[in-house]
């Protein structure tokens, strides 16, 4: 049930909290560089780019692993593609990866971590190096097997001046949290962006490091689907590349996800669609709710 001290997320409350004007041209709004995407699940960074151009960021940056860097460019020319060093048996993004993208990722205006990544050692000694050599600007979204790094390291979020999202599904936030995963969402998400000084979207439950909590009633079963949360966390990179403040970028981007849940839902079926579907609603849903562009 929604607290009585939540926000309830609604159309209105989204007007009266208008985004930043987009500006003129792709240099306005800002770049996301997405790192993940190992071999055997590059569409996991795939989808979160495309995401992030598709709420409005101006250039996209991908970090993959490099036996599947060329097929990510020839995917998505929109983007420039890094090569990452990946264990040679698994295809895994190693730690060393951290170095090979710290030029990236310094000028990146929003840097998201985790989308494809499959290796939780590893990817715990990527994110902690990576997330100590960002500048102070940079904002950055951890989605995935990056937030596997948080839990007993809570320094690392010191480190992140710019901005902190975490994208946590149920299990990642019982993970975050030390215990079994949360049933009630909007309770968790607070805990954990207390414990973490970081804003929180859990389901559809968004909370700020002071306490502060969104309930957004959208969406429905249909979004737990494959590659739902890469499409939420590159949403939201993207929402802060354009300059949404943290809690802002979490709250609309939240909204934008499951409302484009919805709306596949009425035309396709409330099971069944896919998450790269997701994808073409955002414009749309994005024009509807914005007062000006």
């Amino acid at each position: 049930m929604p607290r009585s001290d939540a926000d309830i997320v609604t159309p209105a409350l989204l007007r009266a909290w208008p985004l930043p004007p987009p500006g003129e041209d792709k240099g306005d709004r800002g770049s996301v560089l997405v790192v993940g995407g190992a071999a055997r699940t590059p569409g996991a960074a795939m989808l979160a780019g495309l995401a992030a151009l598709r709420a409005g960021a101006g250039k996209l940056q991908l970090a993959v692993a490099s036996p599947v860097a060329t097929a990510v460019a020839v995917a998505i020319p929109e983007a420039l593609v890094l090569p990452l060093p990946a264990a040679e048996e698994s295809g895994s993004v190693e730690p060393s990866a951290a170095s090979a993208v710290r030029d990236l990722a310094t000028k990146a205006d929003v840097v998201c971590v985790g989308p494809g990544l499959d290796d939780a050692d590893r990817s715990a000694q990527l994110v902690a190096d990576l997330l100590g050599a960002l500048g102070d600007q940079t904002r950055v979204v951890l989605d995935a097997y990056a937030l596997g790094a948080l839990p007993g390291q809570e320094k690392l979020c010191e480190a992140v001046p710019g901005g902190l999202v975490l994208t946590p599904n149920a299990a990642e936030a019982g993970i975050l949290l030390e215990e079994d995963p949360p049933s009630e969402y909007g309770p968790a998400a607070r805990r954990v962006a207390q414990r973490y000084g970081a804003v929180v979207a859990l389901r559809g439950a968004i909370a700020t490091p002071e306490g502060r909590l969104y309930l957004d009633g959208a969406g429905q079963a249909g979004l737990g689907t494959s590659g739902s949360g890469d499409v939420l966390a590159g949403g939201v990179a993207g929402l802060l590349a354009r300059g949404a403040t943290p809690d802002q970028a979490a709250v609309w981007g939240a909204h934008l996800h499951a409302t484009a849940g919805e709306r596949l839902a009425a035309r396709v079926g409330p099971l069944g669609y896919l998450a790269r579907e997701l994808l073409d609603e955002i414009p749309q849903v994005l024009t509807e709710l914005s007062v000006q562009y």
